[in-house]
């Protein structure tokens, strides 16, 4: 398969906020929610959360050495 020569590579390190549902929060869910989307900039992690989940999303920094090794 031949690369789409309009998209540019992705390069993971730069995908530094994870967003996610926290579906523990309405009971729905037992086991770690894992992270739904990842993006560049805090402010498009927090817009989407708060357009998917309103209530429950959580944005988490990746790159934060607050609670690193969870």
């Amino acid at each position: 398969m031949m690369p789409n020569p309009n998209l540019a590579p992705v390069e993971p390190s730069a995908y530094r906020w994870a967003v996610h549902c926290c579906s523990y929060k309405l009971d729905l869910s037992q086991s770690p929610d894992r992270a739904v989307a990842l993006f560049e900039h805090e402010s498009a992690a927090n817009t989407f959360g708060r357009l998917m989940w309103p209530s429950t999303f959580e944005v988490v920094d990746l790159q934060s050495t607050v609670g690193a090794g969870q």
